[in-house]
Protein backbone atom coordinates (compact mmCIF):
# COMPACT_ATOMS: atom_id res chain seq x y z
CA UNK A 1 0.00 0.00 0.00
CA UNK A 2 1.19 3.23 -0.94
CA UNK A 3 0.29 7.23 -0.48
CA UNK A 4 0.79 8.98 -3.42
CA UNK A 5 3.98 11.30 -3.20
CA UNK A 6 4.94 9.45 -0.16
CA UNK A 7 8.37 7.31 0.25
CA UNK A 8 9.55 4.99 2.82
CA UNK A 9 13.36 5.06 3.02
CA UNK A 10 15.07 2.67 4.89
CA UNK A 11 17.50 3.87 7.43
CA UNK A 12 19.41 0.27 7.72
CA UNK A 13 19.06 -3.19 6.64
CA UNK A 14 16.94 -4.08 10.10
CA UNK A 15 15.40 -1.42 11.41
CA UNK A 16 14.31 1.88 10.64
CA UNK A 17 12.53 4.00 7.77
CA UNK A 18 12.21 7.77 7.00
CA UNK A 19 8.68 8.70 5.58
CA UNK A 20 9.14 11.53 3.37
CA UNK A 21 6.37 13.50 1.74
CA UNK A 22 4.02 12.90 4.51
CA UNK A 23 2.67 14.84 6.82
CA UNK A 24 1.98 14.17 10.51
CA UNK A 25 -0.33 17.43 10.79
CA UNK A 26 -2.82 16.37 8.33
CA UNK A 27 -5.80 14.91 9.13
CA UNK A 28 -5.10 11.38 8.15
CA UNK A 29 -7.37 9.34 6.44
CA UNK A 30 -7.93 5.28 7.14
CA UNK A 31 -5.89 4.14 4.14
CA UNK A 32 -2.56 6.58 5.30
CA UNK A 33 -2.72 5.28 8.90
CA UNK A 34 -3.06 1.69 7.29
CA UNK A 35 0.00 2.31 5.27
CA UNK A 36 2.09 4.18 8.17
CA UNK A 37 0.90 0.92 10.38
CA UNK A 38 2.08 -1.27 7.54
CA UNK A 39 5.48 0.91 7.58
CA UNK A 40 5.83 0.75 11.21
CA UNK A 41 5.01 -3.49 11.03
CA UNK A 42 7.89 -4.13 8.83
CA UNK A 43 10.58 -1.52 10.16
CA UNK A 44 10.03 -1.03 13.75
CA UNK A 45 10.77 2.53 13.49
CA UNK A 46 9.61 5.19 11.34
CA UNK A 47 11.37 9.12 11.60
CA UNK A 48 9.44 12.19 10.23
CA UNK A 49 11.48 14.89 9.76
CA UNK A 50 10.41 19.25 9.07
CA UNK A 51 6.99 18.19 10.96
CA UNK A 52 4.93 21.30 12.29
CA UNK A 53 3.31 19.71 15.25
CA UNK A 54 2.20 20.80 18.94
CA UNK A 55 0.95 18.92 21.55
CA UNK A 56 -2.37 18.93 20.56
CA UNK A 57 -0.98 18.40 17.05
CA UNK A 58 1.01 14.63 19.05
CA UNK A 59 -1.75 14.09 20.61
CA UNK A 60 -3.92 13.72 17.71
CA UNK A 61 -1.48 11.60 15.54
CA UNK A 62 -0.74 8.98 17.90
CA UNK A 63 -4.51 8.53 18.29
CA UNK A 64 -4.71 7.39 15.14
CA UNK A 65 -3.44 4.59 15.78
CA UNK A 66 -5.16 3.70 19.32
CA UNK A 67 -6.51 4.54 22.33
CA UNK A 68 -3.54 6.96 24.37
CA UNK A 69 -2.15 6.22 27.78
CA UNK A 70 -1.79 8.87 30.54
CA UNK A 71 1.33 9.69 30.23
CA UNK A 72 3.16 7.76 33.02
CA UNK A 73 1.87 5.29 35.78
CA UNK A 74 4.06 7.29 38.41
CA UNK A 75 5.84 10.21 36.47
CA UNK A 76 3.92 13.56 36.21
CA UNK A 77 2.71 14.92 33.29
CA UNK A 78 3.12 17.85 31.21
CA UNK A 79 1.03 20.84 32.53
CA UNK A 80 -2.56 20.75 31.27
CA UNK A 81 -1.82 17.58 28.98
CA UNK A 82 -2.37 14.64 31.06
CA UNK A 83 -0.88 11.93 28.01
CA UNK A 84 2.39 13.69 27.48
CA UNK A 85 5.10 12.79 29.10
CA UNK A 86 8.27 15.83 28.98
CA UNK A 87 11.50 13.44 28.63
CA UNK A 88 13.62 16.11 29.96
CA UNK A 89 17.53 16.59 30.45
CA UNK A 90 16.57 18.18 33.72
CA UNK A 91 14.78 15.72 35.10
CA UNK A 92 17.15 12.77 34.31
CA UNK A 93 18.08 10.62 31.34
CA UNK A 94 16.84 6.95 30.39
CA UNK A 95 20.40 5.63 29.41
CA UNK A 96 19.85 2.02 29.73
CA UNK A 97 17.80 0.01 27.32
CA UNK A 98 14.19 -0.62 27.89
CA UNK A 99 11.22 -1.09 26.23
CA UNK A 100 8.40 1.72 27.67
CA UNK A 101 6.39 1.19 30.56
CA UNK A 102 6.83 -2.94 30.78
CA UNK A 103 6.68 -3.24 34.40
CA UNK A 104 2.70 -3.56 34.14
CA UNK A 105 0.38 -5.69 32.49
CA UNK A 106 -0.08 -4.15 29.02
CA UNK A 107 2.90 -1.83 27.81
CA UNK A 108 1.58 0.77 25.06
CA UNK A 109 1.54 -0.91 21.95
CA UNK A 110 3.63 2.37 20.08
CA UNK A 111 5.56 5.20 21.02
CA UNK A 112 5.99 8.91 19.60
CA UNK A 113 8.64 10.90 20.12
CA UNK A 114 8.68 14.83 19.19
CA UNK A 115 11.92 16.83 19.08
CA UNK A 116 11.12 20.37 21.38
CA UNK A 117 15.39 21.02 22.24
CA UNK A 118 17.94 19.79 20.83
CA UNK A 119 21.56 19.72 21.45
CA UNK A 120 24.02 21.31 19.27
CA UNK A 121 25.43 17.64 19.89
CA UNK A 122 24.94 14.01 21.01
CA UNK A 123 21.59 12.98 22.64
CA UNK A 124 20.69 10.41 19.56
CA UNK A 125 17.90 7.84 20.76
CA UNK A 126 19.23 4.20 19.83
CA UNK A 127 16.39 1.73 18.80
CA UNK A 128 17.02 -1.99 18.43
CA UNK A 129 14.74 -4.82 16.96
CA UNK A 130 13.88 -7.36 18.98
CA UNK A 131 12.58 -9.53 16.35
CA UNK A 132 15.97 -9.56 14.35
CA UNK A 133 17.42 -10.37 17.89
CA UNK A 134 15.72 -13.30 18.17
CA UNK A 135 16.49 -14.72 14.99
CA UNK A 136 20.08 -14.24 15.14
CA UNK A 137 20.13 -16.87 18.30
CA UNK A 138 21.82 -20.20 18.27
CA UNK A 139 18.58 -22.46 17.79
CA UNK A 140 19.40 -24.39 21.08
CA UNK A 141 19.40 -20.67 23.37
CA UNK A 142 16.45 -20.02 21.40
CA UNK A 143 14.86 -22.80 22.12
CA UNK A 144 15.54 -22.46 25.57
CA UNK A 145 14.60 -18.87 25.65
CA UNK A 146 11.12 -20.13 24.40
CA UNK A 147 10.46 -21.37 27.28
CA UNK A 148 11.03 -18.54 29.85
CA UNK A 149 9.66 -15.78 31.94
CA UNK A 150 10.96 -12.74 33.31
CA UNK A 151 9.96 -10.38 35.88
CA UNK A 152 9.75 -7.21 34.78
CA UNK A 153 9.85 -4.49 37.76
CA UNK A 154 9.85 -0.39 37.96
CA UNK A 155 12.12 -1.26 41.71
CA UNK A 156 14.83 -2.54 39.79
CA UNK A 157 18.74 -2.01 40.20
CA UNK A 158 19.82 1.38 39.19
CA UNK A 159 23.91 1.55 37.18
CA UNK A 160 25.19 4.19 39.47
CA UNK A 161 25.31 3.19 43.31
CA UNK A 162 23.21 5.08 45.91
CA UNK A 163 25.96 6.66 47.28
CA UNK A 164 26.79 8.74 44.38
CA UNK A 165 23.42 9.88 43.76
CA UNK A 166 22.61 13.69 44.89
CA UNK A 167 19.13 14.40 46.46
CA UNK A 168 17.55 15.61 43.44
CA UNK A 169 18.12 12.41 41.85
CA UNK A 170 17.18 10.41 44.66
CA UNK A 171 13.83 12.68 44.67
CA UNK A 172 13.24 11.25 41.18
CA UNK A 173 13.98 7.40 42.19
CA UNK A 174 11.25 7.66 45.13
CA UNK A 175 8.85 9.53 42.66
CA UNK A 176 9.70 6.54 39.87
CA UNK A 177 8.55 3.83 42.45
CA UNK A 178 6.57 5.39 44.38
CA UNK A 179 3.71 2.95 43.14
CA UNK A 180 5.65 -0.14 43.23
CA UNK A 181 4.95 -2.82 39.85
CA UNK A 182 6.09 -6.38 39.09
CA UNK A 183 4.29 -8.32 36.03
CA UNK A 184 5.89 -11.73 34.28
CA UNK A 185 6.09 -11.12 30.84
CA UNK A 186 6.94 -14.41 28.40
CA UNK A 187 11.15 -13.26 27.25
CA UNK A 188 9.84 -14.58 23.81
CA UNK A 189 6.58 -12.14 22.61
CA UNK A 190 4.64 -12.84 19.68
CA UNK A 191 3.49 -9.58 17.75
CA UNK A 192 -0.15 -10.10 17.83
CA UNK A 193 -0.75 -8.71 14.41
CA UNK A 194 2.43 -10.04 12.41
CA UNK A 195 3.22 -13.01 14.23
CA UNK A 196 6.67 -12.22 14.65
CA UNK A 197 8.57 -13.46 17.48
CA UNK A 198 11.06 -10.93 19.40
CA UNK A 199 12.70 -11.04 22.73
CA UNK A 200 10.87 -9.15 25.58
CA UNK A 201 13.39 -8.29 27.93
CA UNK A 202 15.32 -4.76 28.27
CA UNK A 203 16.46 -2.68 31.38
CA UNK A 204 12.79 -3.58 33.74
CA UNK A 205 13.20 -7.48 33.14
CA UNK A 206 14.82 -8.11 36.60
CA UNK A 207 14.91 -12.09 37.03
CA UNK A 208 14.15 -15.12 35.42
CA UNK A 209 10.79 -16.77 36.92
CA UNK A 210 12.28 -19.80 38.79
CA UNK A 211 15.59 -19.01 38.93
CA UNK A 212 18.41 -17.34 41.18
CA UNK A 213 18.73 -13.55 40.79
CA UNK A 214 22.50 -14.34 40.28
CA UNK A 215 21.81 -16.97 37.02
CA UNK A 216 18.66 -14.49 36.34
CA UNK A 217 21.06 -11.75 35.40
CA UNK A 218 23.78 -14.05 33.32
CA UNK A 219 20.64 -15.08 31.38
CA UNK A 220 19.19 -11.84 30.91
CA UNK A 221 22.83 -10.25 29.62
CA UNK A 222 22.96 -12.60 27.16
CA UNK A 223 19.81 -12.53 25.64
CA UNK A 224 20.04 -8.81 25.91
CA UNK A 225 23.64 -8.48 23.82
CA UNK A 226 22.08 -10.02 20.74
CA UNK A 227 19.34 -7.03 21.50
CA UNK A 228 21.92 -4.55 21.57
CA UNK A 229 24.14 -6.11 18.38
CA UNK A 230 25.02 -2.96 15.99
CA UNK A 231 23.01 -4.31 12.92
CA UNK A 232 20.17 -4.19 14.93
CA UNK A 233 20.03 -1.22 16.51
CA UNK A 234 19.33 2.37 14.21
CA UNK A 235 20.63 5.49 15.57
CA UNK A 236 18.21 8.51 15.64
CA UNK A 237 19.84 11.63 16.04
CA UNK A 238 17.61 14.36 16.56
CA UNK A 239 16.87 17.69 14.91
CA UNK A 240 14.50 20.81 15.21
CA UNK A 241 10.67 19.54 14.33
CA UNK A 242 11.47 15.64 14.32
CA UNK A 243 8.75 12.96 15.10
CA UNK A 244 9.68 9.70 15.73
CA UNK A 245 6.91 6.75 15.86
CA UNK A 246 7.95 3.18 17.49
CA UNK A 247 6.83 -0.47 18.21
CA UNK A 248 6.84 -0.61 21.73
CA UNK A 249 6.17 -4.60 21.01
CA UNK A 250 9.39 -5.74 19.44
CA UNK A 251 11.71 -2.99 19.79
CA UNK A 252 13.81 -1.45 22.37
CA UNK A 253 15.77 2.03 22.68
CA UNK A 254 18.20 4.00 24.69
CA UNK A 255 18.71 7.67 24.61
CA UNK A 256 22.71 8.39 24.75
CA UNK A 257 23.86 10.85 27.39
CA UNK A 258 27.29 11.89 25.45
CA UNK A 259 25.69 16.11 25.19
CA UNK A 260 27.65 17.66 28.47
CA UNK A 261 24.78 18.04 29.84
CA UNK A 262 22.89 20.35 27.75
CA UNK A 263 19.45 21.06 27.76
CA UNK A 264 17.57 18.35 26.03
CA UNK A 265 13.52 17.83 25.58
CA UNK A 266 11.37 15.65 24.13
CA UNK A 267 7.53 14.77 24.31
CA UNK A 268 6.81 11.86 24.79
CA UNK A 269 2.99 9.93 24.14
CA UNK A 270 2.01 6.74 23.68
CA UNK A 271 -0.49 4.37 22.71
CA UNK A 272 -2.31 1.80 24.82
CA UNK A 273 -1.47 -1.84 24.11
CA UNK A 274 -2.24 -5.61 24.70
CA UNK A 275 -1.44 -7.71 27.31
CA UNK A 276 1.64 -9.64 26.18
CA UNK A 277 1.44 -13.09 24.73
CA UNK A 278 4.40 -16.35 24.76
CA UNK A 279 4.48 -18.75 21.75
CA UNK A 280 2.51 -21.15 23.87
CA UNK A 281 -0.46 -18.57 24.19
CA UNK A 282 0.01 -18.02 27.94
CA UNK A 283 -0.29 -14.01 28.65
CA UNK A 284 1.92 -11.97 30.84
CA UNK A 285 0.44 -11.98 35.01
CA UNK A 286 0.85 -9.08 37.57
CA UNK A 287 2.52 -9.52 40.42
CA UNK A 288 1.95 -6.20 41.95
CA UNK A 289 0.55 -3.01 40.97
CA UNK A 290 -2.77 -1.85 39.33
CA UNK A 291 -2.12 0.73 36.52
CA UNK A 292 -5.56 1.25 35.36
CA UNK A 293 -5.58 4.58 35.99
CA UNK A 294 -2.18 4.45 33.38
CA UNK A 295 -3.96 2.73 30.69
CA UNK A 296 -6.68 0.66 29.58
CA UNK A 297 -6.06 -2.80 27.87
CA UNK A 298 -6.08 -2.42 24.24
Amino acid sequence: MTTIGTDVRKLTGRIGAEIVGFDPAGDLDATQVAFLTDALHEHKALVFRNVRLDDEGQQRFAARFGELTKAHPTVPAAEGAPTILPVDSEQGSANHWHTDVTFVLNPPKASTLRSLVVPPYGGETLIANAAAAYRDLPEPLRAFADTLRAVHTNDYDYVRPPETVDEKERARRARFVSRKYRTVHPVVRVHPVTGERGLFIGGFAQRIEGLPVAESRDLLRLLQSYVTRPENVVRVTWEPDQLVLFDNRITQHYAIGNYDGLPRRLNRVTVAGDVPAGIDGRSSESLEGDASHYTSVA
